[in-house]
């Protein structure tokens, strides 16, 4: 038989779960923040589950399918449709540049849907200081780079130029939750131009209809664009500046299409030729 204190714990313990459950059912608020605090507690757990598994095989680009095993069941656990458009655009042989708008930690989620084989992602340092998650990033083969240290940043950049890997920046350098973009970093072009490789523009819409923190909405939905490539062939280290701003125009063109408002494109991207068929 139960004793009256156990009773008592039990019970309690019923109603705090009533009590939650009614909560994520009827308060938007309360779903909001137990969705957010559910997405990076997985990535958390998982990441400590993994690491061990990780280290055995080394530091190796291969690991980015465990992340990508790690990260997508979260697409069906919170229900979220992701509509990709032009994914043809990625069937290019060899090495190239992706570069994509950073709004929120679940463009990871996008990414991963999409990310080619043989590809790994260039982060900010900081990143390595995320506990067990940065220590996976490091074993999957992330480009760790510091945007203070200039000299630093082309040295990793001169080595990763000849890795033959396909690379997927951020180039804002910081999430933007607004549906536009912000400036973009140059190290991205920078690399694309000293390996002589396509730069693939991707363009993942505004999560303002479905994630919002103002008014604390996290449902679902989101659309990926990948855009033509876009050729460096020819080009020198003088020409990243025109470059860069105008893949942004580019991309910023799509953002504001997808978010439903005007569309101006100042630039038009070149298609690269070899495509795989």
């Amino acid at each position: 038989m139960w004793s009256g204190a156990s009773s008592l714990v039990l019970v309690n313990v019923f109603l705090f779960f009533i009590a939650a459950l009614l909560l994520y059912l009827y308060s938007n608020t309360f779903r909001y923040y137990f969705k957010v605090c559910y997405f990076n507690g997985w990535i958390l757990v998982w990441s400590f589950v993994l690491l061990p598994i990780i280290a055995l095989r080394g530091r190796d680009v291969a690991n980015v399918r465990i992340l990508r095993f790690m990260m997508l069941p979260l697409k069906y656990l919170y229900g979220i449709k992701i509509n990709v458009q032009g994914a043809t655009n990625l069937s290019l042989q060899g090495p190239y540049v992706m570069v994509c708008n950073h709004q929120r930690n679940l463009d990871f989620l996008g990414m991963f849907q999409i990310l080619p084989e043989r590809s790994t992602l260039m982060v900010k340092k900081e990143v390595l200081h995320y506990l067990a998650t940065g220590v996976l990033c490091w074993l999957s083969g992330f480009i760790f780079i510091d945007y203070k240290k200039r000299e630093e940043t082309i040295r990793i950049l001169a080595a990763t130029a000849d890795t033959m890997l396909r690379i997927w920046v951020f180039p804002e350098g910081t999430q933007n939750c607004e549906p536009t973009m912000l400036p973009f970093k140059s190290e991205a072009f920078h690399l694309a131009v000293q390996a002589q490789v396509p730069i693939v523009p991707v363009v993942i819409s505004s999560y303002q209809q479905f994630f919002n923190k103002k008014i604390k909405k996290f449902t679902t939905g989101m659309t990926i664009r990948i855009l033509p490539p876009m050729k460096t062939a020819g080009l020198s280290q003088s020409d990243v500046p025109e470059l860069r701003d105008c893949v942004w125009e580019t991309m910023l063109s799509a953002v504001h299409e997808l978010s439903g408002g005007p569309r101006k494109q100042t630039c038009i991207p070149q298609e690269e030729n070899s495509q795989a068929t």
